[in-house]
């Protein structure tokens, strides 16, 4: 069934001037709907709209603000099936991931509904006799969010979720390659008791509408997600105004795989964080810098686990890797394939289109070796099911050699020695750390986020999110002598 779906704005569904057609990229033969994109017209509306809401929202009572998450958060993870099943079709996910993500999504509106009811300010004696200060947060504004299309309802319910816990008014823009999930998430937030038009969904192109949000002096802060060349032109157009910014950008997250490492235990994640999500994950492990007393063997035993992961549609039993969510995706993912071939790598599987009985944008996992840090295909984010496997002579230029990077988002170690992996731990350039694990797979209730080109701004997520999304005010005041 074909979807026909409008703008949430001001508390309305409206139809835009233009509408855009979305394809299954596991079959390109179907067509999943026909959804309308905003103009500036409709966004200024949605302006004018949501800073009245605001006020009323912000005014509200941390009980209702708890109600309103868990109703939404509640019906999510009921209808993680349905939902994520709508996640695969249009972005490629295989169904059981799609049925994860819109149940974590779900997990983070509960979450934050319980901090709508923990919002506790603090109180304090001055240094001058007869005052007492009371410093509280208070909500922002109006929130834009700007989401992308790889986790296209979980990304935006971690920033929605503390928007609203908050008592912040939304206009989210979500990735023009997603908009059936985003209408989903939609319909499922305006059925709840807010002020009808705090919150709107704005569809649209990110030259038009992404860069009309990040010029308008009617946005309050920006929570954006993607890549580092859109971010700066986010943060370049946003500065004039001081409009507050959080960013998520890049990455190009290591693995090292130490000589005392569990090497099945190593190759299991390695495959799990390089090609999951069919590579298009900010937390995806690209580089994997291996020991060269094990390389040899790891190199055949990764080789072996990516070509055995089975390539298909996402809907169908099965499969553990799905296609690529676009034809630019793919374009692009092959184009690196070529780079890294000219650049002196060895291709040692994958790195070709594949034909499935349905056309689709479907790649084979690849595995590079023999490669360089300074390659392009070790430097710039490629979000594909591709790695490249880094030998190093020692646990310091292993070390070195993750460090080397623009970005830091995530990184790992596996290794047996304690004392090495607290030492990356405390040394290691990233926002998140893991050991023995994959540096795919985060939790809900801490920070995330990352260094250098990767972040910009508060982190989100657990009880750091109230950074970004509330603003602190400090009272003071005298009562007199008493009489």
């Amino acid at each position: 069934m074909q979807l026909e779906t409008c703008n949430f704005i001001a508390g309305d569904w409206r139809d835009g001037p233009t509408r855009m057609e979305n394809h299954n990229p596991s079959d390109l033969s179907e067509t999943i709907g026909h959804f309308a994109q905003a103009d500036t017209l409709q966004l200024a509306q949605a302006f004018a709209a949501a800073r009245e809401a605001q006020a009323v929202w912000g005014a509200t009572g941390p009980q209702k603000r708890h109600d309103v998450l868990m109703a939404i958060g509640t019906e999510l993870m009921a209808r993680a099936e349905e939902i994520g099943t709508l996640i695969a079709r249009e972005e490629g996910k295989p169904a059981a991931e799609g049925k994860g993500e819109v149940y974590r999504a779900g997990q983070f509106f509960t979450y934050f509904a319980a901090e709508a009811l923990r919002q506790l300010g603090q109180t304090a004696d001055s240094v001058r006799d007869g005052i007492e200060i009371d410093v509280r947060r208070e909500p922002v504004g109006v929130v834009a969010i700007i989401s992308p299309w790889n986790f296209p309802v979980a990304t935006p319910a971690w920033k929605i979720a503390p928007a609203l816990a908050f008592g912040n008014a939304v206009i989210w823009k979500p990735a023009n390659q997603t908009p059936a999930s985003a209408v989903a998430l939609t319909q499922i937030i305006a059925k709840q008791d807010l002020p009808k038009e705090l919150f709107n969904l704005v569809m649209g192109a990110g030259r038009e509408i992404g860069q009309a949000l990040a010029e308008s002096a009617d946005v309050d802060a920006i929570s954006f997600t993607g890549s580092v060349p859109v971010g700066r032109g986010i943060a370049a157009a946003a500065i004039p105004n001081m409009t507050k910014l959080q960013m998520e950008m890049g990455s190009k997250n290591p693995m090292v795989i130490m000589d005392d490492c569990d090497i099945d235990l190593a190759v299991a994640h390695a495959t799990n964080a390089a090609f999951g999500g069919t590579g298009q994950k900010c937390t995806a492990a690209s580089r994997l810098i291996v020991h060269e007393r094990i390389h040899d063997e790891f190199v055949d035993k990764l080789a072996a686990a990516a070509q055995a992961l089975r390539v298909g549609h996402a809907l169908e039993d099965g499969t553990q890797i799905g296609p690529v969510v676009s034809a630019e995706q793919l374009a692009s993912n092959l184009a690196y394939i070529k780079t890294g071939t000219a650049e002196g790598a060895e291709l040692v599987c994958g790195g070709t289109r594949l034909e499935r009985p349905t056309e689709g944008y479907f790649m084979a996992p690849t595995v590079f070796a023999g490669t360089r840090n300074d390659m392009r295909i070790n430097r710039e984010e490629m979000f594909a099911p591709i790695t490249c496997v880094i030998k190093a002579y020692s646990y310091d230029e292993a070390l070195h050699l993750a460090n080397d990077t623009e970005f830091g988002l995530t990184a790992g170690i596996m290794t047996r020695d304690l004392a090495r992996a607290t030492h990356f731990r405390r040394n290691a350039r990233a926002g998140c750390v893991m050991i023995n694990l994959p540096t795919a797979g985060t939790d809900y209730h801490v920070p995330f986020g990352g260094r250098g080109a990767s972040s910009y701004g508060p982190r989100e997520q657990g009880r750091f999110a109230e950074e970004f999304y509330t603003t602190v005010k400090t009272a003071y005041s005298y009562a007199g002598a008493p009489a």
